[in-house]
């Protein structure tokens, strides 16, 4: 299973940036699908961003599309999370995540691994 760490989380005013990263050991990256879910106080954790392991493929719910953007380094096993125009709405615990997919096409992820998950505060 592959061991995941985030950071860049912090407070930010809205229409903020903050740039989120994760690093992954363990694992031969790129056969890993990634993500980035969000938990808010009282809510369910939800999916925000996924890519695919070879990185042509990604996916963005409604809510945050055209805001956020995922990306992946396979050299350096990195996948990013940036986040542009921010909302107080957007205030939660971002979690990432990975998924064995030895096709590395696909960016469906549930969660198999988890990250510590990291803040992001966003005032009004």
């Amino acid at each position: 299973q592959v061991r995941l760490v985030e950071s860049g989380g912090g407070l930010v005013e809205a229409g903020g940036s903050l740039r989120l990263s994760c690093a992954a050991s363990g694992g031969t990256f790129s056969r890993y699908a990634m993500g980035w879910f969000r938990q808010a106080p009282g809510k369910e954790r939800d999916l925000v961003a996924g890519i695919s392991g070879r990185g042509t493929v990604t996916y963005y719910p409604d809510s945050v599309k055209g805001r956020f953007t995922i990306s992946r380094d396979n050299s350096k096993n990195m996948v990013a999370l940036q986040m542009i125009s921010l909302k107080p709405e957007d205030t939660a615990v971002y979690y990432c995540a990975a998924d064995f997919d030895p096709t590395g096409t696909t960016w469906h992820i549930k969660g198999g691994s988890w990250g510590q998950g990291t803040q992001v505060y966003v005032s009004s």
